[in-house]
């Protein structure tokens, strides 16, 4: 781990109000937060969006989640949420971060139903490929694939696009997808490319044409692709007002 170069997965820590961050992961966050300073707000929702998302999911019949680019574990991870309608839920986490991985595997050490695995999502094979994820997540059943915030991380020359399709071809009918992914105006993008390029991983905005295309052939279930708040908000949830369109989320369902 390195503690000169900061790290998203910290960032976003801090942007929760977290204190699994350091000096060098605020100090990059605040250079976030002085051109756009509502990424607080949009990182809450965003947790949120996760939940109501992932509860849908396990009332619509999944029993198994495999959550991809997790982030360091807070309230309301998606084995906490699903297990209070399915009680024996499978999940996977999946992160390329070991950071993360350490902080998830402490978590759940006594849980015999979640694991936690050190993967990248550029190598979609060797996800696939790996026989503890096969022990937990059975790839004959539907699956619930959440990607919430993590597509955003990889460069269009990383494939993002094609990662997602050879996950979502891996899915059998009934499975589901779940995902959330920044936008942004020239100002926002430049500054964030800038931070975030010093960081870990980079930062690419895309717009909703891009987005749209990470459900290719699945059906993108009602509202479609909106704002974080917009998704099936619970009732008496706040909005985000005029920076919501910064953030766009959706969930897509594998119908044959």
């Amino acid at each position: 781990m390195d503690m000169h170069v900061p790290n998203v997965a910290r960032m976003y820590d801090y942007y929760l109000g977290g204190k699994d961050n350091y000096a060098v992961d605020r100090e990059a966050a605040e250079q976030i937060l002085a051109r756009a300073p509502f990424t607080p707000v949009l990182a809450r929702h965003n947790r949120a969006f996760l939940r109501r998302a992932a509860r849908h999911l396990a009332a619509s019949g999944v029993r198994q989640f495999l959550d991809v680019g997790t982030g360091l574990p807070t309230r309301g991870n998606v084995h906490e949420v699903v297990r209070e309608l399915v009680p024996d839920a499978r999940v996977a986490y999946l992160d390329v971060d070991p950071v993360v991985v350490a902080h998830g595997r402490a978590l759940t050490a006594t849980d015999d139903r979640t694991i936690v695995l050190e993967h990248d999502l550029r190598n979609v094979e060797g996800i696939l490929a790996d026989p503890v994820l096969r022990e937990t997540i059975d790839f004959g059943e539907p699956v619930g694939l959440m990607l919430l915030a993590v597509l955003h991380c990889l460069s269009d020359e990383e494939d993002p696009h094609g990662s997602v399709a050879a996950l979502r071809d891996a899915l059998p009918p009934g499975s589901h997808v779940v995902i959330s992914h920044i936008t942004g105006d020239d100002a926002v993008t430049e500054n964030s490319t800038q931070v975030y390029g010093n960081a870990n991983t980079g930062m690419t905005h895309r717009s909703r044409e891009q987005q749209l295309r990470f459900f290719d052939g699945w059906t993108l279930l009602e509202p479609g692709l909106v704002q974080l708040d917009e998704w099936r908000p619970d009732p008496g949830t706040g909005t985000i007002g005029a920076a919501g369109g910064y953030f766009l989320c959706g969930v897509g369902a594998k119908t044959s």
